[in-house]
Protein backbone atom coordinates (compact mmCIF):
# COMPACT_ATOMS: atom_id res chain seq x y z
CA UNK A 1 0.00 0.00 0.00
CA UNK A 2 3.16 2.14 0.93
CA UNK A 3 4.30 1.61 -2.75
CA UNK A 4 0.90 2.69 -4.44
CA UNK A 5 0.60 6.14 -2.32
CA UNK A 6 4.43 6.89 -3.06
CA UNK A 7 3.40 6.08 -6.64
CA UNK A 8 0.86 8.46 -6.46
CA UNK A 9 2.29 11.12 -4.96
CA UNK A 10 5.03 11.23 -7.14
CA UNK A 11 2.63 11.00 -10.13
CA UNK A 12 0.53 14.21 -8.13
CA UNK A 13 4.44 16.02 -8.10
CA UNK A 14 5.30 15.14 -11.49
CA UNK A 15 1.36 16.23 -13.11
CA UNK A 16 1.68 19.28 -11.10
CA UNK A 17 5.06 20.18 -12.48
CA UNK A 18 4.21 19.83 -15.68
CA UNK A 19 0.61 21.97 -15.22
CA UNK A 20 2.89 24.96 -14.21
CA UNK A 21 5.65 24.61 -16.63
CA UNK A 22 1.95 24.58 -19.39
CA UNK A 23 0.72 27.81 -17.43
CA UNK A 24 3.76 29.82 -16.97
CA UNK A 25 4.36 28.86 -21.07
CA UNK A 26 0.86 30.54 -21.85
CA UNK A 27 2.23 34.24 -20.33
CA UNK A 28 5.24 34.38 -22.45
CA UNK A 29 4.41 35.09 -26.76
CA UNK A 30 5.84 37.37 -29.13
CA UNK A 31 4.98 40.31 -31.17
CA UNK A 32 6.11 41.71 -34.37
CA UNK A 33 6.85 44.46 -35.98
CA UNK A 34 7.43 44.83 -39.57
CA UNK A 35 9.11 48.65 -41.46
CA UNK A 36 11.13 49.70 -43.72
CA UNK A 37 14.03 52.31 -44.03
CA UNK A 38 15.75 54.10 -47.27
CA UNK A 39 19.39 54.22 -47.26
CA UNK A 40 20.15 56.97 -49.81
CA UNK A 41 22.77 57.05 -52.54
CA UNK A 42 25.94 57.95 -50.94
CA UNK A 43 28.57 60.75 -51.44
CA UNK A 44 31.72 59.07 -49.49
CA UNK A 45 33.34 55.85 -47.94
CA UNK A 46 33.33 55.10 -44.02
CA UNK A 47 30.93 58.11 -43.58
CA UNK A 48 28.22 57.44 -40.67
CA UNK A 49 24.72 57.63 -42.04
CA UNK A 50 21.71 57.93 -39.92
CA UNK A 51 18.23 57.29 -41.26
CA UNK A 52 15.08 56.93 -39.19
CA UNK A 53 12.18 54.77 -39.88
CA UNK A 54 8.69 56.14 -39.88
CA UNK A 55 6.43 55.93 -36.18
CA UNK A 56 5.93 52.46 -35.72
CA UNK A 57 2.28 52.27 -34.25
CA UNK A 58 2.57 49.54 -31.09
CA UNK A 59 -1.46 48.66 -30.68
CA UNK A 60 0.43 46.96 -27.37
CA UNK A 61 -3.18 47.27 -25.36
CA UNK A 62 -4.45 45.16 -27.92
CA UNK A 63 -1.93 43.02 -28.55
CA UNK A 64 -2.14 42.53 -24.69
CA UNK A 65 -5.68 41.84 -24.43
CA UNK A 66 -5.73 39.82 -27.30
CA UNK A 67 -3.00 37.59 -24.89
CA UNK A 68 -5.82 38.09 -21.42
CA UNK A 69 -3.60 40.65 -20.36
CA UNK A 70 -2.44 44.22 -19.91
CA UNK A 71 0.59 46.65 -20.17
CA UNK A 72 0.54 46.97 -16.36
CA UNK A 73 1.01 43.36 -16.04
CA UNK A 74 4.22 43.00 -18.19
CA UNK A 75 7.61 41.86 -16.97
CA UNK A 76 9.94 41.58 -19.34
CA UNK A 77 10.04 42.32 -22.89
CA UNK A 78 13.06 42.19 -25.16
CA UNK A 79 14.45 41.74 -29.06
CA UNK A 80 14.41 38.21 -30.07
CA UNK A 81 15.45 38.64 -33.42
CA UNK A 82 15.53 41.55 -35.76
CA UNK A 83 16.19 40.95 -39.71
CA UNK A 84 16.77 43.09 -43.21
CA UNK A 85 15.84 42.27 -46.76
CA UNK A 86 16.30 44.13 -49.44
CA UNK A 87 13.75 44.70 -51.39
CA UNK A 88 14.76 47.17 -54.45
CA UNK A 89 16.64 47.71 -56.35
CA UNK A 90 16.24 44.05 -57.00
CA UNK A 91 20.24 43.76 -58.17
CA UNK A 92 21.58 45.84 -54.42
CA UNK A 93 22.74 43.49 -51.98
CA UNK A 94 24.26 44.20 -48.29
CA UNK A 95 27.96 44.36 -49.73
CA UNK A 96 28.01 48.19 -49.58
CA UNK A 97 27.83 48.31 -45.68
CA UNK A 98 30.48 47.49 -43.64
CA UNK A 99 28.46 47.75 -40.15
CA UNK A 100 24.53 48.82 -39.10
CA UNK A 101 23.58 50.00 -35.52
CA UNK A 102 20.02 49.84 -34.28
CA UNK A 103 19.02 51.96 -31.61
CA UNK A 104 15.40 52.26 -30.47
CA UNK A 105 13.12 55.61 -29.38
CA UNK A 106 10.42 56.75 -27.85
CA UNK A 107 8.57 59.55 -26.37
CA UNK A 108 10.19 60.56 -23.20
CA UNK A 109 12.68 57.38 -23.21
CA UNK A 110 15.98 57.64 -24.46
CA UNK A 111 17.36 55.87 -27.86
CA UNK A 112 18.54 52.48 -27.00
CA UNK A 113 20.80 50.32 -29.12
CA UNK A 114 19.13 47.14 -29.53
CA UNK A 115 20.64 45.56 -32.76
CA UNK A 116 24.06 45.28 -34.80
CA UNK A 117 25.58 43.75 -36.65
CA UNK A 118 29.77 44.24 -37.53
CA UNK A 119 32.05 43.50 -40.69
CA UNK A 120 29.16 42.52 -43.13
CA UNK A 121 30.35 40.14 -45.37
CA UNK A 122 30.82 40.87 -48.91
CA UNK A 123 29.18 38.06 -50.07
CA UNK A 124 26.28 39.30 -52.12
CA UNK A 125 23.99 39.16 -48.98
CA UNK A 126 20.72 40.50 -49.40
CA UNK A 127 18.72 39.14 -46.01
CA UNK A 128 20.79 39.50 -43.14
CA UNK A 129 20.07 38.73 -38.98
CA UNK A 130 21.44 41.27 -36.53
CA UNK A 131 22.89 40.80 -33.55
CA UNK A 132 20.15 42.04 -30.78
CA UNK A 133 20.29 43.20 -27.06
CA UNK A 134 18.93 41.10 -24.41
CA UNK A 135 17.73 44.45 -22.83
CA UNK A 136 14.13 44.94 -21.57
CA UNK A 137 12.43 47.06 -23.78
CA UNK A 138 9.00 46.66 -22.01
CA UNK A 139 8.60 50.67 -21.65
CA UNK A 140 9.00 51.35 -25.32
CA UNK A 141 7.30 48.67 -26.70
CA UNK A 142 4.08 49.85 -24.53
CA UNK A 143 4.35 53.45 -25.78
CA UNK A 144 1.62 54.33 -28.55
CA UNK A 145 4.57 53.75 -30.92
CA UNK A 146 8.33 53.66 -31.53
CA UNK A 147 10.97 54.87 -33.85
CA UNK A 148 13.72 52.28 -34.77
CA UNK A 149 17.16 54.56 -35.86
CA UNK A 150 19.76 52.73 -38.09
CA UNK A 151 22.94 54.24 -38.13
CA UNK A 152 25.28 52.74 -40.95
CA UNK A 153 28.91 52.93 -42.26
CA UNK A 154 29.54 52.16 -46.23
CA UNK A 155 32.11 50.64 -47.49
CA UNK A 156 31.39 51.38 -50.77
CA UNK A 157 29.96 54.25 -53.16
CA UNK A 158 26.18 53.73 -53.57
CA UNK A 159 24.76 54.94 -56.44
CA UNK A 160 21.00 54.36 -55.89
CA UNK A 161 18.54 54.54 -53.27
CA UNK A 162 18.53 50.90 -51.08
CA UNK A 163 15.07 50.44 -49.77
CA UNK A 164 15.18 47.90 -46.85
CA UNK A 165 12.13 45.96 -45.17
CA UNK A 166 12.88 45.25 -41.45
CA UNK A 167 11.29 42.63 -39.36
CA UNK A 168 11.24 42.98 -35.12
CA UNK A 169 10.62 39.77 -33.14
CA UNK A 170 10.17 40.90 -30.21
CA UNK A 171 9.89 38.06 -27.07
CA UNK A 172 6.89 39.33 -23.69
CA UNK A 173 6.22 37.96 -20.74
CA UNK A 174 3.61 38.73 -18.92
CA UNK A 175 1.23 37.76 -16.15
CA UNK A 176 -2.19 36.85 -17.47
CA UNK A 177 -5.10 38.74 -16.18
CA UNK A 178 -6.30 36.90 -12.68
CA UNK A 179 -3.56 34.73 -12.46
Amino acid sequence: MKKVSLLFVLLLTVYAQQGCKQLANLTKFHINYNTHVTIKKTLGIDLPITVLTPNITTNSSSEFAAKNTHKNLIDFINLSELDMTITSPQSSTFDFLKNIEISISANGLPDKKIAWLDNIPKTGLKHIVLDVSTDDLKEYIKQDSFVLKTKTTTRELISHDTDIAIHCNFFVDAKILGL
